[in-house]
């Protein structure tokens, strides 16, 4: 196989590799807005007053181990206008996720 062959197949593959990732992390990024909305509506914060404390609010700069896509999915959340929060620092529910599923 010559040179040239090789170089352009190594190119292809790393794009092929990239453009996995991509994917893989907006996949686990989705998971972890359901997890985040699931979680608001058991602890029955559906609107202000019931808002409450998430544990998974800030990120953690210095945890081992697999990365925590939490805090990067609650701020996409109160971004989009899905997720409220107070003055306090509180989350509550402002959209179910029956809503938004359809």
């Amino acid at each position: 196989m010559s040179e040239a062959i090789q170089i352009t197949l190594g190119i292809v593959f790393l794009i092929l590799v990239f453009i996995v990732t991509r994917y893989g992390v907006a996949w686990r990024i989705k998971r972890a807005c359901i997890f985040v909305m699931k979680y608001l509506e058991s602890q029955g914060a559906l609107d202000a007053d019931s808002a409450v404390e998430l544990p998974f609010a800030k990120r953690d700069y210095i945890k081992i181990g697999l990365r925590d896509f939490r805090p990067k999915a609650l701020e996409e959340l109160v971004g989009a206008g899905i997720i409220g929060m107070t003055v306090e620092g509180r989350y509550y529910l402002k959209k179910r996720l029956q809503d938004i599923q359809g």
